[in-house]
């Protein structure tokens, strides 16, 4: 399989991006599972057919297109909203940035590092795949110059909570569904789902301030689009309302291209526990 993603590094995004178009209608075929949560999921947000089928191909040009996000050349990225956060670094303040499963969300982190990492560590933390070959693979991928990434276990929180301290930026997925009593049921598209109290916390904690960012895919494998803009409403102070605060702002986001969420992953899935 390593071979198999250094083979597809080598090759261009829009020859990526085709490849997934069909990888994502397979899955939506073949796999009745998938297709019932996706399609549910979507109607749920209130999208018309023409956008949740469109979100079909995107999902599959996520996967395709990892090999070279990870491992090839850097890609063409463009920004919205960069002179704002420019200000909001220069202050020395501890950034949390907030992405959902929406876009590219693994070029994100990187272009935040290609453009700013000269001066600005980001940690971002991710939880780590249970096959070792994944493991390795993407810890070698994500592990770059001024990215670090973080376990999510006690030890990656409290480096999170020291480099905030210290004026540093951290990045997380806040819908992505938390191990068991790490999390409270908060309404997402109008339904419950257990949703990480981790990101309101950290704020909580340090006194940072709460960024919302996500990397929209071009068309025709041109590259992407940054989004980065300040969360434009204050985090109350009881932990509940805050975690509501996080979902309408992540509801928002996704509304501004649907198309490219993943509606497919299952959002509103039981907890595990915590080991």
């Amino acid at each position: 399989m390593i071979t198999l993603c250094k083979m597809g590094a080598l090759l261009p995004l829009w020859l990526l991006h085709a490849i997934g178009w069909g990888l994502g209608w397979l899955l939506m075929l073949c796999s009745t599972g998938y297709r019932r949560r996706f399609v549910d999921h979507a109607i749920l947000a209130g999208l018309n057919p023409r956008q949740w089928l469109n979100a079909v191909a995107e999902s599959g040009k996520l996967a395709a297109e990892l090999p070279r996000v990870w491992m090839g050349r850097p890609v063409h990225v463009e920004w919205q909203g960069v002179e704002a956060l420019e200000v909001a670094l220069a202050t020395q303040r501890g950034l949390v940035f907030l992405t959902p499963h929406l876009g590219c969300f693994e070029v994100a982190p990187r272009a935040f590092v290609q453009r700013f990492g000269h001066q600005h560590v980001l940690r971002v933390m991710y939880r780590p795949p249970r096959q070792a070959w994944l493991h390795r693979l993407v810890q070698a991928a994500r592990q770059k110059d001024g990215l670090q990434m973080v376990p999510t276990t006690l030890a990656g929180v409290r480096q999170m909570l020291r480099a905030l301290k210290n004026g540093e930026s951290v990045g997380l997925l806040p819908d992505q569904v938390p191990p068991y009593g790490m999390g409270v049921m908060a309404p997402f598209f109008g339904r419950d789902a257990y949703t990480m109290t981790l990101s309101v916390r950290l704020v909580q904690q340090t006194g940072a301030a709460i960024w919302l960012a996500w990397a929209q895919r071009l068309p025709w494998g041109r590259g992407y689009q940054v989004h980065v803009q300040a969360l434009d409403v204050p985090l109350p102070d009881d932990v509940q309302e805050a975690v509501t605060v996080v979902n309408r702002a992540m509801e928002a986001l996704i509304k501004q291209c649907p198309q490219q969420y993943l509606w497919g992953y299952a959002r509103y899935k039981q907890p595990r526990r915590a080991d």
